[in-house]
């Protein structure tokens, strides 16, 4: 059976796909979802486009990991739960994720999720949780500039992993 992390890793890579440099994506060239700015921070050093083309499933894996999933402490988080919000970390970063939850939970915003945030979505209903977090979702896109362009590719992914969150 396929860990938590492993589904929902196939789930972000269903939409993050391959090589892209999109000239209104203000995050530029990107594979498998990880930016030139985020291999960047991870490898240490400058980074090209062709390092960003060049970046292999496995070490995007490795990123997303580190740096979204455990960031998050999804293993933690109730299932489902766990899926929206590395979801969100991957889309928004993981600080927003955090508020995100929070904020859906009603706990104090600070970003970090703490003792306090992991039993409040540990007492939640995960469903009604996950639907409140894709609702608090929704407006954060439609508040994005690029809206018009990325908004209904954003629509299709966010109902996508709410679908498969509480399916």
């Amino acid at each position: 059976m396929a860990s938590r992390f492993a589904n929902a890793l196939d789930h972000v890579l269903r939409w993050e796909g391959g090589y892209v440099d999109h000239p209104d994506d203000p995050g530029g060239a990107t594979n498998f979802g990880i930016t030139l700015a985020t291999l960047q921070g991870w490898r240490g050093r400058a980074v090209t486009k062709a390092d960003v083309k060049a970046l292999t499933k496995a070490e995007a894996g490795e990123i997303y990991k580190a740096r979204y999933w455990d960031q998050c402490r999804c293993d933690e988080l109730p299932e489902g739960v766990d899926a929206i919000v590395f979801d969100a970390a991957v889309n928004h970063g993981a600080g927003r994720a955090a508020r995100l939850l929070q904020e859906a939970l009603g706990v104090g915003v600070d970003e970090i999720i703490g003792p306090i945030t992991m039993g409040a979505a540990k007492a939640a209903d995960p469903r009604e949780l996950v639907c409140e977090i894709g609702a608090r979702r929704m407006v954060l896109y439609g508040n994005l500039a690029h809206f018009r362009t990325f908004g209904l590719g954003w629509s299709r992914r966010l109902m996508g992993t709410i679908a498969g969150a509480v399916g």
